[in-house]
């Protein structure tokens, strides 16, 4: 299984049964350049929040887990699966609708790489964005039909957070709300992140 792409021209199509025991694959992007570039993020970072060699899926409370009604344990992804790095996948699987949670910990590429870097698209939406007054951007793919919706995090330098939110039930939520739970479970990440110093 390999990493999916978010953008909604790609063509691929994720489906999830209610009770398997595993979670689709995060999407991934097709690599074409921005056209024209996203606007650069606006805040500066208060510290680096290293982030190589950390566990992605060890940045949840139980308190946060709870808040993000995620109901599955979170479980990381197999280095098949992953994009740019490791990668925790929270899912919500109990009642309806069910959506997963990815959160990923890039330690090789800049929060710029994707306004004017290799990761820059132009397929793409960004915008900029503050998370717990970290610089960020918001990224989810051009349509009328919402499919995802990403946060990075530049939480150091050269290195970035990403996370993302798929919703396995299509149709349910608009693109603000992907974008605002998405923001919710990176600002949790980072939080937990500053809290182990």
């Amino acid at each position: 299984m390999s990493f999916r792409s978010s953008a909604a021209g790609a063509g691929l199509v994720l489906l999830a049964l209610a009770g398997c025991g595993s979670d689709p694959a995060p999407q991934q992007q097709p690599q074409t350049p921005a056209s024209p570039p996203a606007p650069s993020p606006a805040a500066q970072r208060p510290r680096d929040l290293p982030i190589a060699g950390v566990d992605p899926c060890s940045l949840f409370t139980q308190q946060q887990l709870d808040e993000l009604k995620v109901t599955r344990k979170p479980k990381q992804l197999e280095a098949d699966d992953q994009r740019d790095g490791p990668t925790c996948s929270l899912g919500v699987s109990v009642g309806q609708p069910h959506y997963t949670y990815y959160v990923e910990l890039i330690a090789d590429a800049d929060l710029q790489d994707w306004v004017s870097g290799r990761h820059a698209e132009n397929s793409m939406t960004s915008e900029p964005a503050d998370v717990a007054g970290y610089p960020a951007l918001t990224r989810f793919a051009r349509g009328e039909s919402p499919s995802d919706c990403e946060t990075m995090v530049g939480v150091a330098q050269g290195q970035t957070l990403r996370s993302q939110m798929y919703p396995v039930t299509q149709g349910v939520f608009d693109q603000k709300q992907l974008c605002d739970m998405a923001k919710q479970a990176a600002t949790a990440a980072v939080r937990t992140l500053e809290a182990k110093g």
